[in-house]
């Protein structure tokens, strides 16, 4: 739902806005331009599934504070904060980050890997529905190309991006070089090198603080963590 989380980032900018203000605005005021109160209603649904949509919750807290500051990076940002959110999103991955850049990626098979992860819990169609709307997060993302045929692609990594996979690291405990490979980081479709990179320009900016001494590193997260 890249698009429509776009959308409503830039419809509603208040600083201090709460989850009701979000919600008032897809609903209320159709700032997404759906077609029904349902269709409304279910669009606010999804996204606070994916997203929160409440500054209170650090992920999404954190997702906004990079938003706007790295907006090439918006994909994977959007790609991050849902991953950490939907489990099925999350047991997919390993199928699409495992394909060489080039190959193409088969829906039938895409579902067939689900089933093999959770045999006998979806229904064909839903299965089917599942696998779709898979590729088109993936594709989204960057990590896959293609309208009917679906190609690996690499994804584009950016310092916002990084800074983002890197504090999800630290979230769950993760420090030091550890938070080079961790599943947040893999998502960025590129080696701990490039990340370190990027997490040096991320720091050079402002938004986080990278320091590394030869194999030690340490990383700050000032802006994002609250009391």
């Amino acid at each position: 739902m890249l698009e429509e989380l776009r959308l409503l980032l830039s419809y509603v900018e208040m600083p201090g806005a709460r989850k009701k203000d979000y919600v008032k605005a897809i609903i209320e005021e159709n700032c997404l331009g759906k077609r029904s109160g349902r269709t409304r209603k279910l669009t606010a649904e999804y996204l606070i599934d994916l997203y929160a949509l409440d500054r209170s919750v650090t992920l999404f807290r954190a997702l906004l504070y990079f938003w706007n500051r790295d907006v090439e990076g918006q994909r994977l940002l959007a790609l991050l904060s849902a991953y950490s959110r939907d489990a099925i999103l999350r047991s997919s991955a390993p199928f699409v980050l495992n394909v060489p850049e080039g190959a193409a990626i088969n829906r039938q098979a895409l579902e067939e890997y689900i089933e093999g992860n959770e045999p006998h819990r979806f229904s064909k169609a839903t299965l089917k529905s599942t696998a779709q709307n898979l590729n088109a997060t993936w594709t989204q993302s960057g990590h896959l190309k293609g309208r009917i045929k679906k190609v690996r692609a690499k994804a584009l990594a950016t310092p916002g991006s990084a800074a983002y996979a890197l504090f999800l690291g630290y979230l769950r405990g993760d420090r030091g070089e550890g938070l080079l490979t961790t599943e947040y980081a893999r998502l960025l479709d590129c080696s701990p090198d490039r990340v370190i990179e990027l997490a040096e320009d991320a720091s050079r900016r402002g938004w986080i603080v990278f320091k590394r001494v030869g194999n030690v590193i340490e990383v700050l997260f000032n802006n994002l963590l609250t009391a």
